[in-house]
């Protein structure tokens, strides 16, 4: 569907919107030694990321995502509150007004979510969702009524930004695709990206070590084809997004890395 797409491709470009109060979610006791451990060192509580989003020769927005720590544990397991906010700015919050906000309650050691909060309003389109998730029965339940199936550590639109983080990439070959499997509008998602080498990219006159990444798109849909988007994921163990571009229908946009604060790891800068 359309209005999907366009949710995706956001959330390939790490497009974050808005503002809400925070919820202490109320989910299922699980047992803990039926639920996964990853071994994991790419963010930690403190990281902030800040944005700007182009649209075209339009200075369109700024999202931020920030990583906290839960007050109390879940299921006797640590879990981290992220946030990813922001908003339209100048011209384009004329014309297109966009106050939207993203929440997870993602599990420390599993990277996989307890809940997904999601609060937005695109232009007069305003949708809200509360995903509770029983992780170690392969159920999420979307906040009306409704319980759905899963894969095993099933991400949400925000978790699954963070889960792609941990994913080791240094024993990848160009043109391997890597799945996510997530649960978007009630429906499991693989959102998949495919690796395409190393290099070196210009963000906010600082240059890094990066590698590249194009999203795995359906042809014909918001994009053309895969190439048409193009993410720069810094070249180190933090493995933040610094760059994320693509050619939509009717023009092209671009987010870029203005800040990076409370990194876990050394940075890929080159000074």
């Amino acid at each position: 569907m359309k209005t999907r797409n366009l949710i995706l491709a956001g959330a390939v470009l790490f497009a974050v919107f808005g503002f809400t109060k925070q919820e202490i979610p109320q989910v299922e006791v699980e047992t803990p030694t039926a639920l996964r451990s990853i071994q994991h060192n790419a963010f930690k509580e403190g990281e902030k990321l800040e944005y700007r989003l182009h649209y075209g020769l339009v200075n369109a927005g700024t999202a931020q995502l920030e990583v906290k720590k839960l007050a109390r544990k879940i299921s006797g397991r640590e879990v981290y509150h992220i946030v990813g906010s922001g908003r339209s700015r100048g011209a384009f919050d004329w014309f297109f007004k966009v106050r939207d906000r993203y929440e997870t309650y993602l599990d420390v050691d599993g990277v996989f979510p307890w809940m997904f909060v999601r609060d937005i309003n695109e232009g007069g389109y305003k949708k809200q969702q509360t995903y509770k998730f029983a992780q170690s029965k392969n159920k999420v339940n979307n906040g009306e009524g409704k319980s759905f199936s899963t894969p095993e550590g099933v991400q949400d639109m925000l978790s699954a930004f963070y889960y792609a983080r941990s994913i080791d990439y240094s024993n990848a070959k160009v043109g391997e695709a890597f799945t996510v499997w997530s649960f978007v509008d009630d429906e499991i998602w693989p959102l998949k990206i495919r690796y395409m080498g190393k290099g070196e990219v210009k963000v906010s006159g600082q240059k890094y070590k990066a590698l590249k990444f194009h999203p795995v798109v359906q042809e014909g849909r918001l994009f053309e084809n895969e190439e048409d988007v193009t993410v720069w994921v810094s070249d180190d163990e933090n493995k933040i997004p610094l760059l994320a571009q693509g050619k939509i229908w009717v023009g092209s946009i671009k987010m870029e890395l203005t800040k990076a604060n409370g990194l876990a790891n050394p940075s890929s800068k080159i000074k």
